[in-house]
């Protein structure tokens, strides 16, 4: 996936995102101030920054200012603020923003941003090859295998054609049908709890309890999109 450096004074905000990040399969860099994350920068040479405008020693917008003015803008920058006013959003954006959030920042808004993120950092098509039409929701899956959108049928072994004994009690059917209706979510996600909870409707708690009841390998969704 990618590399993705988060700048934000707030320390729930930080765990927040890493775990929401992390869950995708991004590589995430935690800052916490300006300081960090010019080093940070220099570090990991991030795919994409989720930037704070308020915080104490340098804000936001400054530091924005000072990554385009010394060539170092080379990444899609997504700010962040939950008191920014309007001019301040759009003062980011003409230095180089790309998009801004408000705090505080619902799941679809952030995976979809980071996704339009990458996609618009992502190397463009050599000569000679023929290019695929990129749709604004493309995903970052798509994204990875050439603009290509996944096959809506995720093959997953077995249980892809499991049909289930009616002749026995609900409850036990019920646990079978369950079991395999989260094994094929976890692989069509690829093994991400974050979009199998969106999907499925269940809060992220829930659906890890509910899991280990129902016997699920979470490991298994990863293993299939490794």
């Amino acid at each position: 996936m990618a590399n993705i450096l988060v700048v934000d004074d707030e320390l729930g905000i930080r765990d927040l995102l890493s775990e929401i990040l992390n869950d995708e399969g991004h590589s995430v860099e935690l800052a916490e101030n300006a300081a960090q994350a010019r080093a940070a920068r220099g570090r990991m040479r991030p795919d994409l920054v989720l930037l704070d405008i308020w915080m104490p020693d340098t804000d936001g917008v400054t530091l924005l200012k000072e990554w385009s003015t010394t060539g170092l803008l080379t990444m899609p920058v997504i700010m962040m603020s939950g008191h920014a006013t309007v001019d301040t959003a759009v003062e980011a954006t003409k230095i180089g923003a790309q998009a801004f959030l408000e705090k505080p920042i619902t799941l679809q808004k952030l995976l979809k941003a980071v996704e339009q993120g990458l996609l618009r950092n992502a190397p463009r098509k050599l000569p000679g090859i023929v290019s695929v039409a990129v749709s604004a929701d493309l995903t970052v899956e798509a994204a990875m295998t050439g603009g290509q959108t996944l096959p809506p049928v995720v093959e997953m072994g077995p249980q892809a054609q499991q049909s289930f004994e009616l002749d026995k009690p609900l409850r036990e059917a019920r646990d079978e049908f369950e079991k395999s209706y989260f094994e094929f979510h976890l692989a069509k996600e690829g093994g991400s709890m974050t979009r199998v909870a969106e999907k499925t409707g269940l809060e992220r708690t829930h659906l890890y309890r509910k899991l280990k009841q129902l016997g699920v390998d979470l490991s298994r969704g990863k293993r299939g999109a490794a």
